[in-house]
């Protein structure tokens, strides 16, 4: 018998990585709203924003509104993404207590989407991370493109380890280990994930899928056999990557917890309130929940 975790925390991703990539801005009352219904749930960790340019991403505008507005619980974190200096001095002045700095496991990716090498990307993240310690705020690492990049294909496991490696040396505490196009099947989640394991231990992991080829949970449940207990997931499988066409967005949270459910693993989470928070942001952002059980629930009390 395979050995799973008896507990596993989710990191709702929805309100950062799920949101960022919409056509037309959401408001700050619609995020706040939706931030606190996920805190209802009984998640512990919600990425509440990004601190970066609106210029080229809107949707983020104003995360510092929306995390003063937010009803912070107690042992609840709401991390927010931080590019850069400019970002992290936004991030500080906020009062936030932890931040998510991401890389890439694909040069491609990493040139096409932040406009440098994965080297120098680490290296903008030196200062980042000294203002994190000396204000005390935890650091995430996110690595994208671990299974397949739009660009190069398949990416190779020891590039992975590489890049969450540098990571893990910098200073994050947890590496999330990002299925970026959602290409990833089990086998390949598999070896991957014993390659990375290899310099970082499973307690200081934790996977990020797309649903793109219907394979995120697959995925999950192999990440749970290797010992990785922290899975990111979207509410109504909000998002979706730009740089791949029909890629589409994050395995729904309401998905991992009923499998989990399912399992006998905890989480905390109570789904009916989840499936409540995810139907709010769909009806908002008028279209219908990616997620197949929040379908299926809702379909049994009607």
């Amino acid at each position: 018998m395979t050995a799973y975790p008896a507990f596993v925390r989710i990191v709702e991703v929805g309100p950062r990585d799920g949101l960022q990539n919409e056509k037309s801005a959401v408001s700050v009352e619609t995020r706040v709203t939706f931030i606190d219904m996920l805190s209802g749930s009984g998640l512990k960790t919600i990425e509440a924003g990004a601190f970066v340019s609106p210029k080229w991403v809107p949707q983020m505008a104003d995360t510092d509104k929306v995390f003063a507005a937010i009803n912070k619980k107690s042992g609840v974190s709401y991390p927010v993404l931080v590019p850069n200096e400019k970002g992290m001095e936004a991030a500080v002045a906020a009062g936030v207590k932890e931040i998510a700095v991401f890389a890439a496991a694909s040069e491609s990716f990493s040139k096409k989407n932040i406009n440098c090498t994965i080297e120098e990307s680490l290296e903008r993240f030196a200062p980042v991370m000294e203002t994190a310690r000396r204000n005390g705020i935890k650091v995430r690492g996110y690595v994208s493109c671990v299974l397949g990049c739009p660009y190069e294909g398949d990416i190779k496991p020891e590039a992975v380890a590489k890049t969450a490696r540098a990571l893990y040396d910098m200073g994050c505490y947890e590496i999330s280990l990002g299925d970026t196009i959602g290409t990833g099947t089990p086998v390949k989640t598999r070896a991957m994930l014993q390659t990375v394991m290899k310099d970082i231990p499973a307690a200081a992991l934790a996977v990020h899928f797309h649903d793109t080829y219907g394979q995120a949970l697959a995925n999950i449940l192999v990440a749970l056999e290797e010992g990785v207990a922290v899975v990111d997931s979207a509410a109504g499988g909000l998002g979706g990557c730009p740089y791949a066409k029909g890629a589409s967005g994050n395995v729904a949270t309401e998905d991992v917890i009923y499998m989990l459910d399912g399992m006998g693993i905890k989480t905390g989470v109570d789904i009916a309130k989840l499936v409540a928070s995810g139907r709010f942001i769909a009806e908002t952002l008028g279209r219908a929940t990616a997620s197949k059980a929040a379908v299926a629930l809702a379909a049994k009390t009607e």
